[in-house]
């Protein structure tokens, strides 16, 4: 090696070391954490387990199932609609509602007392200049078929062309938790006063939840665009959320922690940052709706393409993928009162390959899993 050669080398190493050095003294020290490594995978698919229900739909994105077991379902273009005898009504279409890259009319939650109340809760993107784009939760009435008595309950939540987050649940506790997304401005999640990048929680009045760990409405933060809720047997709260460049997690969410974004990303950790309790590591999940059943957490996968079920073992991740490739995108995945899973794909987004009848609701047996 000559010494220009030599000299062009260790220039280049001390930019490197540098460049670490800076960034070490902006987020700390960065460690890898194993518990937190890629999971064992599996695949299964049985053709026998699932059942089409609805077809040609536009982007579903949420579902619910009402007292009588009819299904209300949003399409992420502005439509709200029910499946009821095996027939789709459109409930209502909200000449309000922004279709902007990801986001528009998402989320969708019904009350724990809607035999009494008949409230239901919407989120969807809206812009309130013609070209600002925000999130907005919405509470209704839901009586015989049409939707009164409007009320925005949380307004003005930051968005953008991607990560919106969406996700509504009613947790055990009777309150609203709301999923966020950064909204392309990675800094708000770690700004614990912000709405962005965060899991939030409110009552059915839309003010801050009693006993919210910073007297505001966040819940957790540090996330960048967390897509899916759901609450295991004791009553412990489980996170889907997008990665960066791959490193999509499945998070334990503990009340007032902070998950990293955008200091850490999959296996890495920082003192004061809570780790996943799995992750992606180079694949690509982008995992959506979650809901468990008989102790696993079953969650979809859209760049994934499939059903994604986890089990643990020792505290070890296990996750089989259910139907790799077979039906695409998919979006959301709920529990319905008959014990199967229920799954909504998401190919007419433009990420995916739709095929005729798409985008569809799908209706599964898990003993066929």
């Amino acid at each position: 090696m000559t010494m220009k050669k030599f000299m062009a080398f260790f220039i280049i190493i001390l930019i490197v070391a540098l460049m670490a050095s800076l960034y070490q003294s902006r987020f700390g020290k960065i460690s890898v954490n194993p518990s937190a490594t890629s999971p064992t995978t599996a695949l299964t698919n049985n053709p026998k387990a699932i059942e089409v229900i609805a077809g040609n739909l536009e982007i579903p994105w949420a579902l619910i199932f009402l007292l009588n077991k009819d299904i209300l379902f949003t399409e992420r273009t502005g439509s709200l609609k029910m499946i009821s005898n095996g027939n789709i009504t459109t409930i209502n279409k909200f000449p309000d509602v922004k279709v902007y890259g990801e986001g528009g009319l998402l989320g969708l939650a019904i009350h724990p007392k809607f035999s009494s109340n008949r409230q239901i809760f919407l989120y969807y993107t809206y812009s309130s200049n013609g070209e600002d784009t925000l999130n907005r939760v919405v509470r209704y009435k839901f009586e015989d078929n049409k939707l009164t008595d409007r009320k925005i309950l949380l307004d003005k939540i930051p968005g953008a062309v991607y990560h919106n987050g969406g996700r509504l649940k009613f947790g055990p506790d009777g309150y609203l938790y709301v999923t966020t997304g950064d909204s392309l401005n990675p800094s708000l999640s770690q700004n614990k006063n912000s709405l962005a990048g965060k899991i939030l929680r409110l009552t059915d009045e839309g003010k801050p939840a009693p006993g919210n760990p910073f007297a505001n409405y966040t819940y957790s933060y540090g996330h960048r665009n967390p897509q899916g809720l759901a609450w295991d047997s004791s009553d412990r709260l489980w996170e889907t959320e997008h990665g960066n460049n791959a490193t999509d997690e499945l998070n334990l969410i503990i009340k007032g922690n902070n998950y990293g974004w955008p200091a850490t990303t999959g296996n890495q950790t920082r003192s004061g940052m809570q780790s996943p309790f799995a992750q992606s590591g180079a694949e690509t999940w982008a995992p959506a709706g979650a809901a468990f059943l008989n102790g696993n957490l079953f969650y979809g996968g859209l760049k994934g393409q499939a059903l994604f079920e986890l089990r643990t073992e020792n505290e070890n991740a296990i996750i089989t993928k259910h139907f790799l490739q077979e039906y695409g995108r998919i979006r959301d995945v709920a529990l319905g009162p008959d014990n199967f899973l229920y799954i909504t794909t998401s190919n007419r987004d433009g990420r995916g390959n739709p095929g005729n009848d798409d985008d569809k609701i799908i209706r599964i047996d898990p003993t066929q899993l």
